[in-house]
């Protein structure tokens, strides 16, 4: 079973906030209550709070991530992660190098289109509302393979 779920982009302000709030919302009527969600990432921006443009996406969807603190992927989450679901492709590679021992657990959000979702970082709304679509899309899809 995965219970530990560690979802991460680059900064851990913009994509990996909103998946990790997407996720628990589901998580929480369609998973075993046991199920932990945390994000972080790669060159996490630590303590940092995330993007405006993300909180007030998230506002839309009646979530609060406007108190959520950037986290740096560490040996510790690495381990403690039973699935690792990262943005992109060279984010996987990055894992996987950094932490040997997460080869086989760390997979795209959007594994099955084989597609990764663009970093809105310093971007218009319009390009978050775009990521957005996509971490619907990969939480959807991965509360229902884990389900």
């Amino acid at each position: 079973m995965f219970s530990n779920i560690l979802i991460c982009c680059v900064g851990n302000i913009c994509r990996s906030p909103m998946a990790e709030a997407l996720f628990r919302q589901q998580a929480a009527t369609q998973l075993n209550e046991k199920t932990q969600i945390l994000s972080a990432g790669t060159q996490g921006l630590i303590g940092h709070a995330p993007d405006p443009k993300a909180i007030a996406l998230m506002a839309e969807h009646n979530l609060d991530i406007s108190g959520y603190g950037g986290t740096k992927l560490n040996t510790e989450l690495a381990h403690w992660a039973h699935i690792i679901l990262v943005m992109e492709t060279s984010q996987k590679q990055v894992v996987e190098q950094r932490y040997p021992t997460t080869r086989g657990k760390v997979f795209r959000l959007l594994e099955d289109e084989r597609q990764d979702i663009p970093d809105p970082y310093r971007q218009d709304i319009e390009a978050f509302k775009s990521a957005l679509i996509l971490i619907e899309q990969g939480v959807e899809q991965w509360v229902g393979k884990l389900r």
